[in-house]
């Protein structure tokens, strides 16, 4: 079983990204279970959301503990919160970020990669400038780094799943991808 947290703010689409990798996972004949766990519930508040992938039915219900992966939505919360705390040796951890991996110290037993997910969530006019939806953007820069979704599903998922700017979003999930740091 793979398992994935999500670290985000509210309003930039932590949730909604682990739902839509969900859909994608399913269309690669993958069992799946995603689900949030929100602590208080209003926009910019610290939001973490789970996502588990399994070749076999799933029967555990119960938080994200040791996840294999990280995808961080929001930078600063690798510096105000314990973001790492039971990652596996090993896991990636992808950061939105227009810093290089190697400007944040989160061990050598760690893997990071950044990509600009604002920037790209901007230019394809998702959100505002001073709120970009960053969500599906960063997923792209996962399905390259990782390997384990690939980006055709991803991009099928995307657009099955967003309520609004259908195109604007698979083009950001494309550029992601293509834009990724590691």
């Amino acid at each position: 079983m793979i398992e994935i947290r999500f670290h985000g703010r509210g309003g930039q689409g932590a949730v909604i990204a682990s739902k839509i990798l969900a859909v994608a996972f399913f269309l690669e004949n993958k069992y799946v279970q995603s689900f949030p766990a929100f602590g208080v519930e209003r926009r910019g508040a610290p939001v973490t959301a789970f996502l588990r992938v399994s070749e076999e039915p799933i029967n555990l219900r119960c938080e994200i503990y040791e996840p294999n992966h990280l995808i961080v939505l929001d930078p600063t919360l690798v510096l105000t919160q314990p973001i790492t705390k039971g990652l596996k040796r090993g896991g990636w951890i992808l950061i939105n970020s227009i810093h290089h991996p190697s400007e944040f110290k989160l061990g050598e037993e760690y893997k990071v990669a950044t990509v600009p997910a604002n920037d790209i969530a901007v230019r394809h006019r998702l959100g505002s400038k001073a709120t970009p939806i960053v969500n599906t953007a960063i997923l792209g820069a996962f399905s390259r780094i990782s390997g384990l979704v690939t980006i055709d599903n991803l991009s099928k998922a995307v657009y099955e799943n967003v309520p609004v700017a259908k195109e604007a979003n698979v083009d950001a999930t494309l550029e992601a991808y293509n834009s990724v740091v590691f």
